[in-house]
């Protein structure tokens, strides 16, 4: 189990676990995953943490089909500029390596942003805790487990 698959049976929330065969060559983990797990790409949410005005920390949840915008995460996360964070931050804040960041279960819990398409789905993947595992969830579960906040933020 990973913290992010413990910290939803700990909530009682219904999800399932879709784990893989992870190919270390495949640079593109959320595609990889709707590959191996014959799901439609715009299902699978990939988790992206990012500095706003350079100092606080922000997560973004959003289709590995699109691109997070800089400025809709900033604007929602009360900032002005957002950039992608220090890996070596990300991995330190979240508890997670580079390619498996959970939005669940996070060693700090930082404030998260969810793209408002994952509404169109009864069910979304995200990262579970490590390459090669994902965890089915309803979006307004997904929301509740991180406090997260449904917006859009795919870039235009």
């Amino acid at each position: 189990m990973t913290p992010g698959i413990d910290a939803a049976s700990k909530a009682g929330v219904f999800h399932t676990i879709h784990e893989y065969e992870h190919d270390p060559a495949s640079a593109g983990y959320g595609n990889e995953a709707a590959d191996k797990l014959g799901v439609d790409p715009a299902r699978i949410f990939k988790t992206l943490v990012v500095a706003v005005d350079g100092k606080t920390l922000a997560v973004g949840v959003v289709p590995v089909t699109s691109m997070l915008s800089m400025k809709l995460i900033a604007k929602a996360a009360g900032g002005k500029k957002a950039a992608m964070a220090d890996p070596q931050e990300v991995q330190r804040r979240t508890g997670y390596v580079l390619g498996g960041v959970s939005p669940l279960g996070q060693k700090n819990r930082l404030k998260t942003f969810i793209d408002a398409s994952a509404e169109d789905f009864e069910t979304v993947y995200v990262s579970a805790g490590r390459r090669g595992l994902e965890i089915e969830l309803s979006p307004a579960d997904l929301a509740k487990l991180t406090g997260g906040t449904l917006v859009p933020l795919q870039q235009a």
